[in-house]
């Protein structure tokens, strides 16, 4: 089957990580399931990443240079909205699947779902956890919106069309980061059936660097979600406080898990003052604080 008719077309962003699409890209052709074609859209690397393409020289794979100026939204846009494949699977480029991830995708998708999203292993270099998405009732649109996200990106295959039929990726600026989670939100919301397994199909790779600011920008742009389908809905006060109060609290975890006890302890309490029975936050408060003073008495 030649890469024109193939039922999967696979994503792929990159810039400058050559090495590590190299082993994605090797994990996409060890696919037990051969009908795919993958499009890597390269945001002009300054790195070797057009000769790793040119090494694997598989005719199903193709390079395409576009500048996303820094939305990487866009990327996967340019490639989603020319596709004439069945089925829409994404690859992070520093991610890499196991074999079986497009034939088991694959299955539940002719099966009658209309997205699939499989547990993946979190991998850093010394550190490893397998995180399981969903479950189901976590994927319709009020508890996705309320309970946060439940997905991953490099963990999906859905239906070209679907995709296509809510216009792909949000490329706002203020989503970046978290652009994911708002095309989910408006998946869910067009009620459309999300199918989770449970298997590690994928790794996901952790990077080392968790610098503060990017944590803050994370939960910038998770913010801006929320608070754009809060307001869409109209949603009571006390709702939309407990729900910001939550994505306060999950940034105050990012910054204590950082050592950024300064920042943490300021986003526990701006979560106490919008969702004060929320349990959770007083621990993470707590235990933040006593991180906070072993670590200055160390620092004297």
């Amino acid at each position: 089957m030649t890469a024109k008719n193939s039922d999967v077309e696979i994503i792929i962003p990159t810039y400058n990580q050559a090495d590590y699409l190299r082993e994605a890209l090797h994990s996409v052709r060890h696919q037990d399931f051969s009908s795919w074609q993958a499009t890597i859209v390269n945001n002009f690397s300054s790195d070797h990443t057009a000769a790793v393409v040119s090494e694997i020289a598989d005719p199903r794979i193709t390079l395409v240079d576009f500048a996303n100026h820094g939305v990487i939204a866009a990327s996967r846009n340019l490639t989603l909205r020319k596709s004439t494949a069945k089925y829409i699977a994404f690859l992070d480029s520093d991610d890499w699947w196991h074999p079986k991830k497009l034939s088991r995708c694959v299955e539940q998708l002719e099966g009658g779902a209309d997205l699939v999203c499989h547990a993946e292993e979190w991998k850093a270099p010394n550190f490893s956890r397998v995180v399981r998405y969903g479950p189901d009732s976590r994927a319709k649109y009020r508890p996705l919106l309320l309970g946060g996200n439940c997905l991953s990106t490099s963990a999906i295959v859905g239906r070209t069309e679907m995709f296509k039929t809510v216009d792909g990726f949000s490329e706002r600026s203020d989503f970046i980061t978290a652009e994911d989670y708002d095309l989910w939100l408006r998946l869910a919301r067009n009620e459309y059936r999300f199918v989770f397994i449970d298997d590690v199909l994928g790794t996901f790779r952790i990077h080392s660097a968790s610098a503060s600011s990017s944590i803050a920008r994370n939960s910038a742009a998770e913010m801006a979600v929320v608070e754009s389908h809060l307001a869409s809905q109209h949603f009571k006060r006390g709702v939309v406080r407990r729900r910001l109060g939550r994505s306060h609290y999950s940034a105050a975890r990012a910054f204590h898990n950082a050592g950024d006890y300064s920042s943490a302890t300021k986003r526990f309490l701006i979560s106490l003052r919008l969702a004060p029975l929320f349990p959770r936050t007083y621990a993470g408060l707590g235990l933040t604080l006593l991180h906070s003073i072993r670590h200055r008495g160390r620092a004297q």
